[in-house]
């Protein structure tokens, strides 16, 4: 299984973190070992002392793809779900002023929340899609996929030109705006529309 990551893909969030508007998707890859086992709590790493969560809409590959055109992208996804790509803030921008890569600071152990529910795709517009984070009982992050650059049909093509899609990869689609820092003793709730589809606390 392969976790492919896009970056920048709320207009928002792009200015929250003073970035550059990208002029075509950006993409990195986090690693299966990155997945919290379920039920598991986040556990700060060590390493860093300003942690981030960003919430994400999931979509899970059910067909092999190579250079998947953007009108048949729909065929090679159900469901859709909802995580949470947890980044080394502080690790990240020293990677960055470096020009090195992210991979430590996106792809640790745990970095990568997977909620339980997935929903099939028909019974949500995913081109209006309201999903959200709560830190202990207050909204933090409160996205629509309408505010996407790129669209999920657009990424599924876009990824496909450089990595084969196989059955079970996930894409993380993009965070909106709201990012923010996870302390221990905290607890996350994320939601699709009124779903809620993951509840995490963090150690």
């Amino acid at each position: 299984m392969k976790i492919i990551c896009i970056g920048r893909n709320y207009t928002e969030h792009i200015e929250e973190l003073q970035n550059e508007k990208p002029e075509e998707p950006v993409v990195f890859i986090k690693p299966d070992s990155s997945v919290l086992p379920k039920s598991n709590p986040f556990v700060i790493p060590e390493f860093s002392e300003d942690v981030h969560y960003e919430v994400e809409v999931l979509v899970k590959i059910n067909r092999l793809g190579k250079y998947i055109s953007e009108k048949f992208a729909h065929k090679y996804y159900n469901e859709i779900g909802l995580g949470i790509d947890f980044t080394a803030r502080d690790l990240q921008a020293k990677l960055k002023a470096k020009g090195l890569p992210w991979e430590k600071a996106k792809g640790f152990d745990g970095a990568t929340l997977i909620g339980r529910k997935w929903f099939e795709k028909d019974k949500f517009d995913l081109n209006d899609l309201n999903f959200s984070l709560s830190k202990n009982g207050e909204v933090v992050q409160d996205g629509n996929t309408k505010f996407m650059l790129w669209k999920i049909d657009e990424l599924i093509s876009y990824v496909s030109q450089f990595f084969t899609l196989k059955i079970g990869d996930i894409i993380f689609t993009g965070t909106p705006s709201g990012v923010g820092k996870v302390n221990e003793g905290d607890v996350l709730t994320g939601k699709i529309e009124d779903h809620k589809v993951f509840k995490v606390n963090v150690k």
